[in-house]
């Protein structure tokens, strides 16, 4: 493609916008028939969330607009289309420090901003495009940069970037980390949660705590971690090894026949659901208001009752809903992931992650994948609660119904 003005890359551009094959979009989750699933014990949210993480800023509508555009350029050859490099510079500059801006490093195979995309990701490691611009920088810069950085202030956020970016080369990283005394516990503690959501790193997790090698200031985070893993022999072995602390009471639930007869308050149900202990609205959203990792629960008093609602706390597995069906995939390269396949096209697939990291993998880098018999969404919530607390959660949700 030759583009012989500024004026006219403008107007291809702006052609090019119109057309319908638009960018990758996701599958729009659907509704939610058998479970709500409700997932995290409170150490691990507080180990996730040790990291304070603000959002990313972004782009007027214009902006957006050229960088959509100029992706579609992506194969053009920069050093022969000056008008179309010209236009690159520039919205590079505009949309430094955004998630725009890592689209454009990437589309366009750029070099030399590796700087740029780890100050980008060490800002907002929580993001999907964070990864991303990670995963492009350490290509780049390669692992002694990343090591010379976990030992600086931004610590704690390389080592959760090196976690959501699923890199099987820099895993003997994290297995020093885990051990090394002379870092610090928030560093330590991400570098147990990145393992814990690897085959190999949950591996490690459970051999060190079996020959005792597991510093006893990470157990507990090692636990909660291990008990959101995919894989039902790992959270066999950890509930062994590292067993979690009991529930609230440390009481016995019921049967669910009898936790029906209780009365709940909703009220204090909602709290509970909002509260970071419970940490329902990390991943799920009601009317507007939570997280997207998991369905949302604007009505799910509609879809179930109170019987399904306590089996899908209690077991998220037994009815896993038609689209919400975890998948692991095994990379050529040795790195691998786990989660929900929001989106597929004949060249990639979409992977969306419990921490809610999205990334894109190439359908001729897949050497497997593998639908999994159990949920994403793992057990546990009854751990952070009483028996009555249960009940008014379960209250609560019954409450969420269609409007007319």
């Amino acid at each position: 493609m030759n583009v012989t003005s500024p004026v006219a890359a403008s107007r291809q551009c702006a052609a090019l916008t119109s057309r319908k094959n638009g960018p990758l979009k996701r599958r729009p989750y659907r509704s939610l028939h058998h479970k709500a699933a409700l997932i995290l014990s409170l150490s691990a949210v507080l180990a996730f969330s040790a990291v304070n993480s603000p959002q990313p800023p972004t782009v007027d509508d214009q902006t957006a607009i050229q960088v959509e555009a100029l992706k579609r350029l992506k194969d053009v050859d920069l050093e022969s289309n000056a008008p179309v490099k010209t236009a690159l510079q520039r919205v590079l500059e505009k949309t430094r420090g955004t998630p725009q801006f890592v689209e454009l490093v990437r589309e366009f195979k750029l070099k030399g901003r590796a700087e740029e995309l780890l100050d980008y990701a060490v800002k907002y490691p929580n993001e999907s495009s964070a990864t991303e611009a990670f995963r492009l920088a350490l290509n780049e810069l390669g692992r002694p940069k990343i090591e010379e950085m976990i030992d600086g202030k931004d610590g704690p956020s390389v080592v959760r970037l090196i976690g959501n970016s699923n890199d099987r080369q820099l895993q003997g990283l994290l297995h020093a980390l885990v051990s090394d005394t002379t870092k610090s516990q928030p560093i330590r503690k991400e570098a147990v949660q990145a393992l814990a959501r690897t085959r190999d790193g949950a591996r490690f997790l459970l051999d060190s705590a079996k020959e005792d090698k597991l510093p006893n200031d990470l157990k507990l985070a090692a636990a909660s971690a291990l008990n959101l893993a995919p894989w039902p022999n790992v959270k066999k072995s950890a509930a062994e090894l590292l067993p979690l602390p009991q529930s609230k009471n440390a009481e016995p639930l019921p049967p669910i026949s009898e936790l029906m007869k209780k009365t709940g308050d909703s009220k204090h149900g909602q709290e509970i659901f909002e509260s970071q202990t419970a940490a329902c609205s990390t991943c799920h959203q009601v009317n507007g208001k939570g997280g997207e990792i998991g369905p949302n629960l604007s009505e799910i008093g509609t879809k179930l009752g109170k019987d399904a609602l306590y089996e899908s706390i209690l077991d998220p597995s037994a009815g896993i809903a038609f689209g919400y069906e975890g998948w692991s995939i095994e990379l050529k390269n040795g790195d691998e992931a786990f989660g929900l396949i929001t989106s597929e096209t004949a060249e990639e697939v979409t992977v969306k992650t419990q921490t809610g990291i999205v990334s894109k993998y190439k359908k001729s880098d897949i050497a497997k994948r593998q639908k999994m018999a159990t949920s994403i969404m793992p057990t546990g919530l009854q751990l952070t609660m009483s028996t009555q607390d249960l009940a008014d959660l379960v209250e609560y949700l019954s409450t969420l119904k269609k409007t007319n």
